[in-house]
């Protein structure tokens, strides 16, 4: 019966792996940041837009 989890003793077949899992680790956090500015953006557009509005119906 084969075994579940393969370890190679050649630890040296880790380094694509580990290489990959650093491209896609920081692939995710530069996403993350162009979200967070891309919504900052916009909160601070939806503020500027709606909140003056507020204003001007009250006054």
């Amino acid at each position: 019966m084969m075994e579940f989890l393969y370890f190679p003793e050649d630890k040296s077949l880790y380094i694509p792996s580990v290489l990959m899992l650093l491209v896609f680790v920081i692939g995710a956090a530069i996403a993350m940041r162009l979200l967070i500015r891309a919504s900052k953006k916009e909160e601070k557009k939806f503020d500027q837009e709606y909140l003056s509005k507020d204003e001007t119906e009250k006054g």
